[in-house]
């Protein structure tokens, strides 16, 4: 699993127990596998067609540094499916397990847009071999 990104749980992030507030990471989850599928597809019309079951599993306070982790799973003719996890640095708990967030790209009709792509890519490979061209 990649972990590209850390959030600093802050107050405004907090419910009313005083915990980190499961909206708000659900927003920083769904946030984060657009920003992935998006790059993966090559597609910035790429939206949120399905989240499986949510397991949260340990919470986090404020202060505390949470890392979201994004791993494909698979390729579909229009879609990508993501798992996802969220661990809490400081505890080195598990906060949160996703099995399966599928992202669909879509044209310019709101249409599902086939994209050809069967493994990950990396950014730098694109770069190299538009370079080699």
């Amino acid at each position: 699993m990649n972990f590209h990104t850390r959030k600093w749980i802050k107050p405004e992030d907090l419910n009313p127990n005083g915990t980190l507030f499961g909206g708000r990471l659900l927003e920083w989850i769904d946030e984060e596998a657009a920003l992935y599928a998006i790059i993966q597809l090559e597609n910035p019309r790429t939206v949120t067609k399905y989240i499986s079951e949510i397991d949260f599993r340990a919470s986090a306070k404020k202060g505390d540094i949470i890392e979201i982790g994004i791993e494909p799973t698979k390729f579909g003719t229009a879609s990508i499916t993501l798992a996802c996890e969220v661990r809490n640095k400081m505890t080195r708990e598990v906060i949160i397990t996703i099995d399966r967030i599928v992202m669909v790209g879509l044209d310019e009709h709101g249409k599902a847009k086939p994209h050809g792509k069967t493994e990950i890519e990396y950014v730098k490979n694109r770069i190299a071999d538009s370079n080699e061209s």
